[in-house]
Parts: structure tokens; sequence; C-alpha cells
């Protein structure tokens, strides 16, 4: 990696103010503006020192202290100016070691070592040289496509979402208070104690107000927190939608256009991994349309996502935080992570950080249902009425529902999909993955094979039901 930290203020010209054996720069780390390696606070560049050395004027050590600029000896009859004393000695061999340290460690102590050697001349003529022309000048904003400016424009809509049992994040949607995020992640409200003895979380008793069986606190970006309420939740989707109790003007975040995104474009994810809140991370799209079952405690199912995958660095508890283009419009909520695991100290399964296969939920199916959520407290899925099992070449139909949209297509048991549109169906889990990432009512086409026959088009306008 190369490195880009900034130097340190550059010396003046004036050789004979340069210590022997170096520069006695170095080269500071990146840090916040003003302070140095360790938080030593340092004068800022542009400070307004004129490249020659100090002005005069009040404050300055090489000026009176009237003000007035000091004027000839005194002629008063008697009066002999006193004789001249030894040479002043200066100091080399602390600039010497100084320069050598900043030297030998640049970019590390030794750039705050040098710096502090040089500012510390013995001399009348300053070796600081200003690089602005504009003292305490603000520092210039982000440009527009950076992920500085990025950064700026999401973190006040993204939250951190922290329970009992863990926590997650989720992106503001409205001004008073509406957060979309992943089902699983309101499983860290659930106490410790309600988890099961096979792993994960036990169902909610029946007829529990899911409003009130969530006990996970918003924390936003400026470290204010609030109560959440559930809304509705779709854990077939892993989507829900939560309140934030008592809040007011928040920043909704901006929603793009997931259908647009293109593979290798640059995209940041934002959210709290592992509770580490407002965390930026950056990457590209690596690929779309990708099938990736997972398991959620809460609804007993294996959910489908029909996912974004990303290789932005995703960890445990970036679920629900957000995935957004490089002008800051959300087009994904981030959602799970590949992991190659390993065995903890019991002999239980545990996962690892990122290797760079993270996947997020596209914003547009993200929206549609958390519309749904807010609007009538439950969610609607598209649905093909069949079954299906893994077949060598695509998805086979198991059961056919009678009267369903398949059956009413003329699809019978045994057909196998190799297509849905243009899309390629290599197996069960792509096709679960395109029927639901369509809208209920949508029609599509489908490429399908019978036995004995050859690839047919048959087109098929999807069912509705109601997402459990």
């Amino acid at each position: 990696m190369s490195d880009n930290s900034p130097t340190s203020p550059s010396h003046a010209a004036d050789p004979s103010a340069r210590p022997a054996g170096g520069t006695g720069t170095g080269t500071l780390p990146t840090g916040p503006a003003g302070e140095r390696p360790g938080g030593y606070p340092t004068a800022p560049l542009g400070s307004g020192l004129p490249a020659g050395g100090h002005g005069g004027g009040p404050g300055d050590p090489w000026s009176r202290r009237d003000g007035a600029p000091p004027g000839p000896p005194p002629t008063t009859p008697g009066y002999a100016p006193p004789p001249p004393g030894p040479p002043r000695r200066r100091r080399p061999v602390a600039l010497v070691a100084g320069a050598l340290a900043a030297v030998l460690l640049a970019g590390g102590i030794g750039g705050a070592v040098g710096y502090e050697a040089a500012s510390s001349n013995a001399g009348g003529t300053s070796v600081l040289s200003s690089t602005s022309s504009s003292g305490g000048a603000p520092a210039p904003a982000a440009p527009a496509g950076s992920v500085e400016q990025v950064a700026a424009t999401v973190l006040p809509s993204v939250v951190q979402l922290e329970g009992a049992s863990g926590e997650g994040s989720g992106v503001i949607i409205s001004a008073d208070g509406l957060i979309l995020t992943n089902a699983h992640v309101l499983e860290a409200g659930q106490p410790a104690q309600q988890q099961s003895p096979l792993g994960g979380l036990e169902q909610a008793p029946e007829g529990a107000a899911p409003s009130q069986a969530q006990g996970l606190t918003a924390v936003f970006q400026n470290g204010n927190r609030a109560p959440v309420q559930v809304v509705g939740t779709d854990p077939s989707a892993d989507l829900a939608v939560v309140r934030a109790q008592g809040v007011s003007r928040l920043r909704p975040a901006t929603l793009g256009d997931s259908s647009q995104l293109q593979v290798g474009q640059d995209v940041v994810a934002v959210g709290s991994p592992l509770g580490l809140s407002g965390t930026v991370t950056t990457g590209i799209v690596s690929a779309l349309q990708r099938p990736v079952a997972t398991g959620g405690a809460q609804s007993g199912q294996a959910t489908v996502l029909d996912a974004i995958q990303t290789d932005a660095a995703i960890n445990p508890g970036n679920s629900g935080g957000a995935l957004v283009d490089m002008q800051g419009r959300v087009v994904g909520i981030t959602s799970a992570i590949a992991s190659l695991g390993g065995q903890s100290s019991g002999g239980q399964q545990s996962p690892s950080g990122s290797i760079g296969l993270g996947f997020a939920i596209p914003i547009d199916q993200a929206a549609r249902i958390g519309n749904e959520l807010v609007t009538q407290g439950f969610a609607t899925r598209a649905v093909l009425g069949v079954g299906v099992t893994e077949g060598p070449e695509g998805a086979v139909l198991g059961q056919v529902a009678p009267g369903g949209p398949a059956a009413t297509a003329g699809l019978v048991q045994g057909d196998v999909v190799t297509r849905v549109d243009d899309r390629v169906i290599p197996d069960a889990d792509s096709l679960v993955a395109a029927i639901r990432s369509q809208q209920p009512g949508a029609q599509v086409t489908l490429t399908v094979t019978s036995a004995g026959g050859q690839p047919r088009e048959v087109p098929v306008t999807l069912g509705s039901e109601r997402a459990s």
C-alpha cells in the first residue's frame, strides 16, 4: 500500500536553519485535524505565519511588548554599550538527534519528534512555512462522489439497534422515527434466557403483542437514544419496520434504484458491526441476483434472499444497515455474510468475520415490503403455487397447487424450470429467489422443459399471499 498520509509543515528555504543530518520533518499519519499521533495538539496548517519568519505584534517574542519598533541604542553622554559577550552557542546535538529520529522513524513518532525539533529552533528565524494563505480556514468540502461525502450524507440516517441479546442496525425512513431493518435483528431484543437449547430463540407466545415483545433501543449518530416498537415484520423476506419513540426531525435516508445497479460499481456499507456504531466500509457490487438461503429463529423457516453480493466488509451487527451508491442513495439493506466458521473452545461452531462475501436485500424489494408493513401491518409476496426440488439442470416442480398460477398456466409436476424471463435458474433456491423478487400479480415468462420434450416458454401471472 502507498503511504498517503499528510506530511508535517515544510521548512523555509534558509539552509542555515536546517539541522544537520536530515530535514527534521518526518511524515505524520492521517488523523483528526490539529492532532499529532497520540493526540498531541499542533498548530494548524495555514495559521498565518509568513514564510520568512514571525511577524511583529503583540505576543511576538521578537518584538517589544509595547508594540513600538525597537529603536537605536541610547546616545546619553557617558553611555557605553556593554562589551560583546561570548558568542551564543546553539545546541545542534538535540536538533540532530531529533532530525535523525525523524529520518529513522518517519511516519510514526519520529514525525512528531522531527516537528518538535524544528519548531523549537533557537535562532530568530522560523523554519516553518505556511502552506495556506488563509489562517484558520475550514477544510475544503469533500468532493462529490467521494467516500467522505457519502459518509457525511448517510451516517445521520443509520442507527444502531441494541438489546439484551445483541445488536444490529437500521435505516431511518421517516422524520418521525420509522426505521427499516432486518427481521432477525429483532431477536436481539429478546432476553437471553429465552434462547432455546438448540440455538436461536424460542417463538414468542401465541397472541403476544409484537410491539411489546422486543426490548430494543435505537442509538442515533449524535448519541441520543430512544426505545422502539415494532410496526410490522416479514420474516420470509427478513425485513421489519420499527418506530423510535418520542423523536422528531430525523434525517430520512434517500432511497435509490437497485434495478440500475451494475456489477463492479462502487458501494459503501454503513452500520454497527460488533457494536461499533457509525462504521463505514467500502467495496463493489460483486454480483447481482444471488440466491442466498438463511435461517431465522423467529420464523422457523428458511429465508431465500434475491441478494446483492458485495465485498464491502460486513460483520455481525451490520444487519439492517445501509448499502449505498456513491451518490449516498440506499440501494440495499445489508443482511447476511458467508462465513468459513470455526470451532470454539466448547466445540460449538462459531462464525468468523468478513471474508469479502456479504449480501444485501435490494432496496426495490425492501421498500415495497416496508411500505406495506407501515400502511397495513403485514406484507404480501408473489407466489407460483408449486413446491420445488433440485434437478440436474434447473428447478424441478413438485406438487402443483390446484387453481394456482402454475396450474392455470398448464405446468405440471415434474416440469423443469430453467429460466425466469432472461434469468438463468440452475437450482431450486434460484427459482424461489426469482419469484419472491417479483411483485404480486406480475407476469413472468418461464422457460420450461417437460419429460422428453423441448424447452418452451410459458407466460405465468403470479399470485399473491400474505407473508408470514
